[in-house]
């Protein structure tokens, strides 16, 4: 089972195959694994313990980030995600980022997003430009709404730490790359396009 996992010089960390959303372009559709990891999927999602064990275990010569991204939305398991990253920044002085959706205040509105200014960074998953294109791309079970949350979410953790938003450049009437840039440029937050199954 698979909890960490390289890919160039960065360290994941896969903790759930769980998430609210099913985007059309998720690199888990093409395939079981990235960079070293032989399979992402999880035979059960690991304890705090065992994840702490696997951390122990991890040779970080050469490591130049420790990530949470997996096949999964890290933040089904927000106070998990919050423990390990307590304890990862115990233990190392590499920066922490986290690979999110956003949505983790439909999934657990009493959750504080201050708990999160432990991430020296957060990448959030735009993929549109609407709520509309949104949701016909990412499939979110929470609908349309996931929209106005993850806006919601970007500005918030803007506040306490380094914010990114992200898009996956796929060949889709539904993204707007251009519209995309204006809203980032709008909340002024950076934005990344993504290479497709990078």
């Amino acid at each position: 089972m698979t909890i960490f996992y390289n890919y160039g010089d960065k360290l994941y960390v896969n903790i759930t195959n769980r998430c609210s959303c099913d985007c059309v372009f998720c690199i888990r559709r093409s395939g079981d694994s990235v960079g070293n990891a032989d399979s992402l999927w999880l035979e059960h999602e690991p304890s705090v313990e065992e994840i702490k064990y696997a951390f122990n275990s991890q040779n970080l010569h050469g490591t130049t980030e420790i990530v949470f991204c997996g096949y999964g939305e890290p933040l089904e398991r927000a106070d998990v995600v919050v423990e390990i990253a307590e304890y990862i920044k115990s233990k190392s002085n590499l920066p922490l980022r986290l690979n999110t959706n956003g949505l983790v205040k439909l999934l657990f509105p009493e959750f504080k997003l201050n708990r999160l200014c432990l991430f020296d960074s957060i990448s959030i998953s735009l993929n549109a430009d609407n709520a509309s294109d949104y949701q016909k791309l990412t499939r979110s079970v929470f609908g349309e709404v996931s929209f106005e949350y993850l806006l919601s979410f970007a500005k918030e953790t803007k506040a306490f730490t380094q914010v990114f938003l992200s898009i996956v450049d796929v060949p889709n009437p539904e993204l707007n790359i251009e519209k995309c840039k204006v809203l980032s440029d709008k909340l002024n937050i950076p934005l990344r396009v993504r290479v497709y199954g990078m």
